[in-house]
Formats: structure tokens, C-alpha cells, sequence
């Protein structure tokens, strides 16, 4: 458990939530920041799928709009982590797959209600629109509902490697935020993981979020070698679900005393590694080489502590790690 202090030296300590439901509404009057200023939070509870076959109620729905060409919509689930994993967190995520696949219409159509008597979300579309090849709400949403299948989020007060195994199980792709409250007389801080973090924070202003399409995992020496250039692979990364099928290229950013960017190769494919939430990356045979080494700049925090993520263009136009990240 976390303890936080703030500029004044109050010790604050966590809060528990005896009620999902204050738990919740926690989330929602701070839903810009968990999921994102890109997207447009729902807060819809409605009964979708058929009764007795999969029927749930979603906590609200997350339509992410970091990509300009590839939306994506989340049913979203707030949970205390002290409720069963398998038997009420893990089935919920189980219906939410069943009911997408039942009920596309009446999900569509709560979400279009939603956005005609919304001037908020109606501007964040416009500006959406603007950049993006889909012209109205009616075709992002046939996109997100009836092309692709629609994610889930999990919101949780605390992760454990028991949710990761359900996780691991299932077929619907779910994300997990972890979310938690600290308490300092009658004051709160609030402590979360935001959804997607690690893609916008790599996120240049001259860059589009549609341009990502390389993984830039640290490497030591004796793990580089082995598994980077002689098995052609990398595993056990954490990688956002939405950059899955984004991910075109992975590059190895060599750590100290080599500090830079010195390989790259072309990925085959990602799975799922082992019963965890993190990934391994296949490299296409015969594509591993060796490029001009992108060495660390002047600006300090720049050397990759976990995967971030780049352009294949801009790592070979970069000279140092500036280049690549603000």
C-alpha cells in the first residue's frame, strides 16, 4: 500500500470504498483525465444482450479517438478489487463479449442519443471529423460497433496478478486502470493510471498518433544478445491493446554503456505471453540490422526505462533521443 505526503509534510493513506457505487462516481467526475481528453466518456447504464444469454449493463462506454483513422469503442467496468475475480469481474468481461456481438443496434443507438443532446461531445466530434475520414457520427459508429470489436476497460482499485490470469483467459481485449484515493483530514488526492499514458506521452506535437507504428523496448547486454539477435524475439513487454495491430517495427535501445538505439528489426507477429497481461514480439526472419545509432540528447529522462513507442521514419531521420520524443 502507497502512502503519500504532500509540500506541507500531511501523511495521506488510502481510502477504502465500502461502495462501488462512490467509487465510481469518482471515476466519472474525473473521466477527462483516466481515459483521456481524445475520447469522450459515456456514463450509460443500460441493459444490453438477450436476458438469460448474456445480458449485462456496462458502467459507461469510452469511445477513444487518439487515432484519426482506427476509433475504438470500450465498455467500461468499476470494480472494488475485493469482489471475485472469477465469478463476477471475469464473467462480466464474458458478457460484455457476448452482448457486443448480440445487440450492436440498441448500443448504437444509446450512444447517438447521448451525443444529440450533448453540445460537448457534438464539438469534440467536429473537431474529430475534421481530421479524421469519417464524416459524421453515424459512420465512426457503424466503425466502432459493427467493424471492429469493441474493448473493454477495467477500472479497479487495485490490480492483482489473479485479475491479469482471468485477463489472460479471455477473448475480449481488456485494458486495466488502476484507480485509488488518498485521504488527509477532509482533503483527497486521487492516484491513477491513465488509460493509454504511454502512447500520448510519446507523442510529439508534429507527430499524429496514427503515425506509431514502432516499439522501442531497453535492452541489456546479455538479454539482447540472446533473445533480440539470436531467437528474434522480445517478450514480457507491456504493451497498450489498441497499439497491437499498430505495430509494425521494434527497435532496442542498448543501455549504458552503449546508451542508444542500435538495432532494428520488422515484427511478425504479437501474442499473448504466457498467463500474464504482457506480450512477446516475433521478429520476421532476416530482418534484424543494425542502424546509425541514435544516442541520447541533452534533454535528461530521455533513455527508455519500459517500452515506448516512435516512428520507423522518425528513428531513421533521428540522430539522438530528442529527435524522437519531447
Amino acid at each position: 500500500m502507497y502512502k503519500i505526503i504532500d509540500h506541507t509534510g500531511a501523511d495521506y493513506t488510502q481510502y477504502t470504498y465500502l461502495k462501488e457505487a462512490d467509487f465510481e462516481k469518482m471515476i466519472v467526475a474525473n473521466a477527462d483525465k483516466i481515459f483521456g481528453s481524445t475520447g469522450i466518456y459515456f456514463d450509460i447504464k443500460k441493459l444490453i444482450g438477450t436476458p438469460k444469454k448474456g445480458a449485462t449493463i456496462p458502467d459507461g462506454y469510452f469511445l477513444d479517438l487518439t487515432f484519426h483513422n482506427d476509433p475504438r469503442l470500450y465498455l467500461v467496468e468499476v470494480e472494488l478489487n475485493r469482489h471475485d475475480v472469477y465469478g463476477h469481474i471475469g464473467e462480466q468481461i464474458l458478457r460484455f463479449g457476448i452482448s457486443t456481438e448480440t445487440d450492436k443496434y440498441k448500443i448504437k443507438n444509446s450512444l447517438l442519443s447521448e451525443v444529440n443532446k450533448d453540445d460537448g461531445k457534438k464539438q469534440k466530434l467536429a473537431a474529430y471529423f475534421s481530421k479524421s475520414k469519417y464524416d459524421n457520427i453515424n459512420e465512426l459508429l457503424d466503425k466502432v460497433i459493427f467493424e471492429n470489436k469493441p474493448a473493454a476497460i477495467i477500472v479497479i482499485d487495485e490490480a492483482t496478478d489473479e485479475l491479469y490470469h482471468v485477463m489472460a483467459q479471455l477473448t475480449m481485449s481488456t485494458e486495466v486502470i488502476e484507480a485509488q484515493t488518498y485521504v488527509c483530514g477532509d482533503k483527497k488526492l486521487h492516484r491513477f493510471s491513465p488509460f493509454k499514458d504511454e502512447v500520448m506521452t510519446d507523442l510529439p506535437s508534429n507527430i499524429d498518433a496514427d503515425e506509431l507504428d514502432t516499439i522501442v523496448v531497453p535492452a541489456r547486454e546479455d538479454g539482447f544478445n540472446e533473445e533480440f539477435l539470436k531467437n528474434n524475439c522480445w517478450f514480457a513487454i507491456r504493451i497498450s491493446s489498441a497499439m497491437i495491430d499498430k505495430i509494425k517495427y521494434i527497435a532496442a535501445y542498448q543501455v549504458a554503456p552503449v546508451s542508444g538505439i542500435t538495432y532494428i528489426a520488422e515484427v511478425e507477429r504479437i501474442e499473448k505471453y504466457k498467463d500474464t497481461n504482457k506480450y512477446i514480439v516475433l521478429f520476421k526472419p532476416g530482418t534484424v540490422r543494425g542502424i546509425s545509432k541514435v544516442s541520447l540528447g541533452k534533454a535528461k529522462g530521455m533513455a527508455p526505462q519500459a517500452p515506448r513507442y516512435s516512428s520507423y521514419k522518425t528513428i531513421m531521420a533521428a540522430k539522438t533521443l530528442d529527435d524522437l520524443w519531447n
